[in-house]
């Protein structure tokens, strides 16, 4: 069972797959392993069932976030007890930032985001303007409007991916908007205006989008840190990325009032 759970494991890696291996560090059955995988049966045992399931639950749920860490249990998977130690080390693909908009701000967006690792695709539906030339570090290219980009896309999106909309024109926002918050993506943030964001709000209520759905968008987007360049911009959105993710508080611009960009 061993030599399969590791077989199983190497082929996983190779494929880029997302994989937790959940090892026994500490107490009862030590150094037993369970190999854990989204959608798919566990392979291996902690040396009980209740145990396997509990594990499992909690492992899918670090593996979500790309976490590893250490995790102790009773017996039986029993919380707040110590009886089992567990090590569990997450694999998980790179995140995805899906940047909407062929503009001078996604370049440096783009830039940033592979910096932290970011599976980067660029999106907009006018050709001449979405070329790798002009953004030779994105991984993907997508010449499309936002339903065929969600189409792609949209099932795959999870809690560590990001989408950035900076196109500033509602007949792409509002559809990227929509789709966007029909999936389980961790990060929306919308460019524009306080009034570019009023104008578009009253857009969004009129396609459906509930006040839950709006404060889910973090928009104007990014940090209150007075960038004005695209690449004080992009390190404004990548920070608010971090603090949304480590559930830190700090200033975001959709939090405070008055002119984004002080005279």
């Amino acid at each position: 069972m061993t030599s399969n759970l590791f077989e199983v494991y190497a082929r996983t890696l190779r494929e880029e797959q997302a994989v937790s291996l959940v090892t026994v560090v500490d107490g009862l059955h030590l150094g037993a392993k369970m190999l854990i995988r989204p959608d798919v049966d566990a392979v291996g045992s902690l040396g009980d069932a209740e145990l396997d399931r509990v594990v499992e639950r909690d492992a899918l749920a670090e593996l979500e976030v790309g976490r590893s860490g250490v995790r102790s249990y009773g017996p039986q998977g029993q919380q707040r007890e110590t009886d089992v130690t567990v090590f569990v080390e997450s694999h998980a693909p790179a995140p995805v930032m899906i940047i909407f908009g062929a503009v001078d701000f996604t370049a440096a967006l783009g830039d940033a985001a592979k910096l932290l690792g970011f599976r980067v695709v660029v999106a907009d539906a006018r050709p001449v303007f979405a070329t790798s030339a002009r953004f030779p570090m994105a991984d993907e290219l997508r010449v499309a409007w936002p339903d065929a980009v969600f189409d792609e896309f949209g099932s795959e999106l999870g809690a560590r991916d990001a989408v950035a909309i900076l196109t500033h024109d509602n007949k792409f926002d509002v559809p990227a908007v929509v789709r966007a918050l029909d999936t389980s993506v961790g990060y929306i943030g919308v460019m524009g205006s306080r009034k570019t964001h009023d104008s578009r709000t009253e857009r969004l209520r009129e396609s459906g989008v509930t006040n839950d759905g709006l404060a889910r968008l973090r928009s104007p987007i990014g940090l209150d840190i007075g960038g004005r360049t695209p690449e004080e911009t992009a390190v404004s959105i990548c920070a608010e990325i971090i603090a949304l993710r480590s559930g830190r508080q700090v200033a975001a611009l959709r939090d405070t009032t008055g002119p984004i960009h002080q005279r």
